[in-house]
């Protein structure tokens, strides 16, 4: 086997769980305004995020992550925030970052903005502007 990329030309396929598909479905098309591309009942949803492929695949079981699992980079955090809050989403604040603002926007060290919010099955989403 040659060193070089393996998977550094494939595309990237993004994977998030979810025990409710409808719920699923209305926050990734009707909140997020993800485009569904296939409704694969009773397996996944598949949607376009910008290119990439998400499929929100249906399990009997989950418990989520209490870390990140989707992220989005945004060119203004603060209009994106803004919007998602107006659709309903709920922002999230963890302890020791005190540096947040009032939306929930937290600066780090480096200076990117992130703010992160949960999906319905309580998957920990990000918006970040660098």
């Amino acid at each position: 086997m040659t060193k070089g990329s393996i998977l550094g030309t494939g595309k990237l396929v993004a994977f998030a769980a979810t025990k409710n598909s409808a719920k699923a479905r209305e926050f990734y098309e009707g909140v997020l305004g993800l485009r569904l591309v296939e409704d694969q009942q009773p397996f996944a949803l598949v949607f376009d995020a910008n290119g990439t492929m998400l499929r929100v695949t249906t399990v009997n079981e989950h418990n989520p992550a209490p870390f990140t699992v989707l992220g989005w980079s945004v060119a203004s955090i603060a209009d994106t925030v803004d919007r998602l809050t107006a659709a309903g989403v709920e922002f999230q604040r963890y302890p020791g970052m005190n540096d947040s603002d009032p939306r929930g926007i937290w600066t780090a060290p480096g200076g990117a903005r992130v703010a992160w919010f949960k999906d319905p099955d309580g998957n920990v989403l990000s918006v970040t502007q660098y």
